[in-house]
C-alpha cells in the first residue's frame, strides 16, 4: 500500500466513531451489581488508542458528546489514553437527554460455561445524530492530514444518517490519499430495530468498494455481505483482508490466532492455545490496531500480523474495552517469552 509518509500529516490515524462510558461489574453480574468500574470504550475508537497508548502513534477521534458531567468523564478517560480531542463535537445538554445523549455499555466478563454479556444503552447519542456535513474532512483529511482512516460497522448502525457520515469520510480519505480500513463488526443488537441484516448488507455493500483493508470474522462477512471471505476477496479490491480466529472452549479459555490475505497471499500467526481469558471485549480492536501499526511502520504483512495477534492477546488480560500494554510486553509476546514475574 501506498502510506503518506508520516511528515506530511498531523495524524497517523483517524478513527470515526462512538465512545461509550462503560460500566463494568467486575467478577459480578450486571443484574444483580452494587458498584461498577468505569472505563471507556467503542469499537472504532479502541483502535486509536491502542496506537496511541501502547505504540505510540498520533492518533484522534472524530466523535461527539453531549457537555454534561458523563460526557466530561469520558473526556477524562480520553485523556488517559492520549488521543486527540480536536475533532469531538460537544452538543448542548437540554437537563435531562431528550434531544442527545451519551451512551453507556453495561458488560460483565463471563466466566467458565458462562458467557460474556453486553447490555448497550446508546439510543439517541450524540454521535448517532451526526450528518455528513458536521464534520470537516477536506480539512481533516487534506489540510491537516491523515495516514490512516479507520471506522466501522458498529457506527454505520446507530442510526439512518451514520452511514452517510462514514461515506463522505471515506470518499474525502481517499480523494486525499488516506489509507481507509473498516471493521465488520456485526452486532444483532444494533440493527435489528432498523432492518436486521438485511439493511446491514444494504450499508456494508456500498461501503465494501471503497474500503482498502477489511477487517471481520466469518459471520461478520457472511452477515454483512452476504458471502464468505473467499468470495467477498474475490469481489471487493481490498488490499488487505484480515480476522482473528477464535475457538472457544469456555468464556475464560480460548485458542487464538489471526489470518490475513493480501496479493494472492494468506498469512496465518503463531496460534496460541487454550489461552486464558480475563476480559475478551476490545480483543479484535486491539489485534486491529497492531496489524496497523506493522504496516503504518513499514514492517512486513507476516510481522504485522504477529503484533496484532499479540496485542489482542494481551488485551484480553487485563480489564475494560482497551488495552493496557506496552510495546515491550507486545514485543517480548511475539518472540514467544515467557510469562514469569518480571522484577
Amino acid at each position: 500500500m501506498d502510506i503518506k509518509p508520516k511528515d506530511q500529516c498531523r495524524w497517523d490515524l483517524v478513527a470515526l466513531g462512538e465512545v461509550m462510558l462503560r460500566l463494568d461489574p467486575g467478577d459480578r453480574r450486571v443484574a444483580t451489581a452494587r458498584h461498577f468500574d468505569v472505563w471507556e470504550g467503542g469499537g472504532e475508537y479502541n483502535v486509536a488508542r491502542g496506537l496511541k497508548r501502547c505504540f505510540g502513534l498520533d492518533t484522534a477521534i472524530a466523535t461527539a458528546f453531549v457537555d454534561n458531567p458523563v460526557g466530561r468523564l469520558l473526556q477524562d478517560l480520553i485523556y488517559q489514553g492520549g488521543v486527540d480531542q480536536s475533532l469531538i463535537r460537544w452538543v448542548h445538554d437540554d437537563g435531562v437527554g431528550r434531544a442527545a445523549r451519551n451512551g453507556l455499555n453495561f458488560t460483565e466478563r463471563g466466566f467458565g460455561v458462562r458467557g460474556a454479556l453486553g447490555c448497550s444503552d446508546r439510543g439517541h447519542t450524540a454521535i448517532s445524530q451526526v450528518d455528513p456535513g458536521d464534520f470537516k474532512w477536506d480539512q481533516i483529511f487534506g489540510k491537516d492530514g491523515a495516514r490512516w482512516f479507520h471506522t466501522g460497522g458498529i457506527f454505520c448502525a446507530l442510526s439512518e444518517s451514520t452511514p452517510e457520515v462514514a461515506i463522505a469520510a471515506i470518499e474525502a480519505a481517499r480523494r486525499h490519499g488516506t489509507i481507509v480500513s473498516y471493521d465488520l463488526n456485526y452486532r444483532p443488537s444494533l440493527w435489528k430495530s432498523i432492518g436486521g441484516k438485511k439493511q446491514a448488507q444494504a450499508v456494508n455493500r456500498r461501503i465494501a468498494p471503497l474500503v482498502d483493508v477489511m477487517f471481520g470474522n466469518e459471520e461478520d462477512f457472511s452477515t454483512c455481505l452476504g458471502c464468505e471471505v473467499e468470495a467477498a476477496i474475490q469481489d471487493y479490491s481490498f488490499k488487505v483482508v484480515a480476522r482473528t480466529e477464535r475457538h472457544t472452549t469456555s468464556a475464560t479459555r480460548n485458542d487464538w490466532s489471526a489470518i490475513c490475505y493480501a496479493d494472492g497471499i494468506f498469512y496465518e500467526s503463531t496460534p496460541r492455545k487454550d489461552m486464558e481469558i480475563y476480559d475478551r471485549v476490545g480483543g479484535g480492536d486491539s489485534f486491529a490496531s497492531g496489524l496497523i501499526y506493522g504496516l503504518l511502520t513499514g514492517e512486513s504483512l507476516q510481522w504485522s500480523l504477529e503484533c496484532g495477534a499479540a496485542h489482542g492477546a494481551l488485551a484480553m488480560t487485563t480489564p475494560g474495552d482497551t488495552s493496557m500494554a506496552t510495546l515491550q510486553e507486545v514485543l517480548q509476546v511475539m518472540k514467544g517469552a515467557s510469562p514469569r514475574i518480571i522484577r
